[in-house]
């Protein structure tokens, strides 16, 4: 029971990490209304320099939060490059949807926005082994730590993405 409820734990942390800047690159700046997703003409008009400065500063708190040691140095450049390398995938898919935004139909909008959630699932099903095998490498206090640090954010995510800011 404890480690489903703990590999649900990294696999709902992970999610929010990665819906984080991906999230970011498909609202529209001018949009903070319902369903983002389908409202944004603007999409994919976000600097990828923007995001990829987003991932990297991402990268840099979680590795300074974790506490990451020398010994846990592969697991965590496996881990960031996956990062890196699904922002880059993300930015790609959310630019091209952009350009195309303009001559889509209501059906074309709504498949386009579906390969978005596709690419953001495989996104996932790379990015959680990744961080799988860091996580197993971590003392019991970094654990402990990273369960916090996820937490936190997928907290703020969900009280800030439903609703405007208090």
């Amino acid at each position: 029971m404890t480690m489903i409820s703990s590999n649900r734990m990294i696999a709902l942390a992970v999610a929010a990490l990665l819906a984080a800047p991906a999230a970011a690159l498909a609202q529209s700046a001018q949009t903070p209304g319902p369903a983002p997703s389908m409202t944004s003409p603007g999409a994919g008009k976000a600097a990828p320099d923007g995001a990829a400065a987003r991932v990297e500063q991402r990268i840099k708190e979680l590795r300074a939060q974790l506490k990451i040691t020398p010994a846990e140095e592969t697991q965590w450049n496996q881990f960031a490059q996956t990062m890196r390398d699904n922002a880059r995938d993300m930015d790609q898919a959310v630019m091209e949807r952009g350009q195309q935004f303009p001559s889509m139909n209501a059906l074309q909008d709504m498949q386009s926005y579906e390969k978005i959630a596709e690419a953001h699932v495989q996104h996932l099903q790379k990015l959680v082994p990744a961080f799988q095998n860091l996580y197993t490498a971590m003392s019991p206090e970094q654990k402990q730590r990273a369960d916090e640090v996820f937490r936190a954010r997928a907290e703020s995510r969900t009280q800030t993405g439903s609703s405007a800011p208090k």
